[in-house]
C-alpha cells in the first residue's frame, strides 16, 4: 500500500496568515509549483501549502477519499489504484511535485472530462482557510443538495483567490477493466463530424482527440464493450495507446512543445475547425481546442466568440494583463461579492485570475 506523508500544518499555515494580514503584506499560494504559469502575474510574501498532506479518511467502499490539500497528486493516484479506483476527472500534474490542492486549485481536467466530469464534480466538501485566518468548513463527504453557493466546488478553479485549501473529500470511481484506443486517417472536419454522430449512440468512449490528420479514440469499459466498440468504430489499434492519452494530458505530444503561446479555446463540441492562422488540437470530443502560435489575443477571443465559446491564454505571451475571457459586468460583481465574503482585505493571490479580483 503506498505510503503517504502525514503532517498536520493548519495551525502553523493559520499563523501565517494572520501574521500576513497584521502586516497587510499579500500572499501567494503555492502548493507544488507545477502550475505557476497558469493565470496572470502573481506576487505577495509566499505560502506554501506543499507540506500539509496525508489522508484524512478513505472508504473504498464508499468511493470517497479525504485527503489535506498538500497531498502529492501522484500519491493519491497511486493510492486509489491500489483500490482499483481513480479520478475520473483525469487531472494534468505538470510535474512530480503537483499537489491535490493545486488540481482544485486550478480546476484542469484532462482528456475525459466530456465524459468523467469536471473536477468541480469531484469536489465533495473542503475545509479552507480564509483571509481573515478563519478555518472554514463546507459540503461533506456525500453529494447533497442546497441553496446559494456551493461553496466547496466554487474553490475549483479559483486558483486560490477564495481561500487556502486544507483538505478536500473527492468522489472517486472504479477503474475500468479494459481499454483500447484505435487511430482513424481522417480531417478535421470529418472527424468533428463522427464524433457529433458516435455522441448520440452508447459507445464507450472516454477520450477523443484529432491532431495532425489522426483522430484518437480511447475506449473504456467491460471487455465486450469495448472490444465490439472497436470493430465498430474501424481504425488501428497504435501501440502506445496509452502513452498518447497520458502525453496529451501533460503536454508532452510535440504539439506542445516551444515557446510559443498556448491557448485554450471552449466552443460547442460540434464548431468546426476554427479559422485561425495557427497549429490546432482539438479535444474532449471537439469542446476543447488548443491553439499553438503568435495569434493575436483579439483574433483567437472574437473567433472564440463568434462559434459561441471563450478562449483564454494558457501558457506564454504577455501574463501581466487579461489571460482569460472577459467578465460581464454582472458576473464580475459575483466574483467581487465572493471575494470580498472569504477574502475581506484581498490577501490571496490578488490579481491572479483577474486584475479587479
Amino acid at each position: 500500500m503506498p505510503e503517504i506523508p502525514d503532517s498536520d500544518r493548519t495551525e502553523a499555515l493559520q499563523a501565517e496568515v494572520r501574521a500576513a494580514l497584521a502586516d497587510r503584506e499579500p500572499l501567494a499560494v503555492r502548493g507544488g509549483g507545477t502550475k505557476h504559469f497558469y493565470g496572470r502575474e502573481g506576487g505577495g510574501r509566499p505560502l506554501d501549502v506543499g507540506g500539509h498532506s496525508g489522508v484524512v479518511s478513505y472508504e473504498p467502499t464508499e468511493l470517497v477519499v479525504t485527503v489535506r490539500a498538500g497531498t502529492r497528486l501522484a500519491e493519491l493516484e497511486a493510492l486509489l489504484a491500489a483500490h482499483g479506483q481513480q479520478l475520473a476527472c483525469e487531472p494534468p500534474h505538470f510535474g512530480a511535485a503537483a499537489t491535490v490542492g493545486g488540481m482544485v486549485a486550478a480546476g484542469l481536467a484532462g482528456p475525459r472530462r466530456p465524459w468523467g466530469g469536471a473536477v468541480r464534480d469531484a469536489v465533495l466538501g473542503a475545509r479552507v482557510l480564509n483571509g481573515a485566518g478563519e478555518v472554514l468548513s463546507f459540503g461533506g463527504e456525500v453529494m447533497k443538495n442546497v441553496a446559494g453557493y456551493d461553496l466547496s466546488r466554487l474553490m475549483a478553479g479559483s486558483l486560490g483567490t477564495l481561500g487556502v485549501l486544507l483538505e478536500v473529500s473527492l468522489k472517486v470511481l472504479p477503474r475500468p477493466a479494459a481499454e483500447r484506443t484505435r487511430v482513424l486517417e481522417v480531417d478535421a472536419s470529418t472527424a468533428l463530424a463522427r464524433l457529433a454522430r458516435w455522441g448520440r449512440q452508447p459507445l464507450p468512449i472516454t477520450g477523443a482527440a484529432h491532431l495532425e490528420g489522426r483522430l484518437h479514440l480511447r475506449l473504456a469499459g467491460n471487455e465486450a464493450a469495448v472490444a465490439e466498440a472497436a470493430e465498430r468504430l474501424g481504425g488501428e489499434e497504435p501501440a502506445g495507446g496509452p502513452e498518447f492519452w497520458a502525453d496529451l494530458r501533460e503536454q508532452r505530444l510535440d504539439f506542445f512543445v516551444g515557446e510559443a503561446p498556448l491557448w485554450r479555446v471552449s466552443v460547442p463540441p460540434a464548431t468546426p475547425p476554427l479559422d485561425l492562422d495557427a497549429p490546432q488540437l482539438i479535444d474532449w470530443g471537439g469542446a476543447q481546442r488548443w491553439v499553438r502560435g503568435d495569434v493575436p489575443d483579439e483574433v483567437v477571443r472574437v473567433a472564440a466568440a463568434e462559434a459561441g465559446g471563450h478562449a483564454a491564454r494558457f501558457r506564454g505571451g504577455d501574463r501581466s494583463g487579461e489571460v482569460f475571457a472577459p467578465l460581464s459586468g454582472p458576473l464580475l460583481t459575483v466574483h467581487k461579492t465572493l471575494k470580498r465574503a472569504l477574502d475581506p482585505h484581498g490577501l490571496l493571490n490578488p490579481g491572479r485570475m483577474y486584475g479587479a479580483l
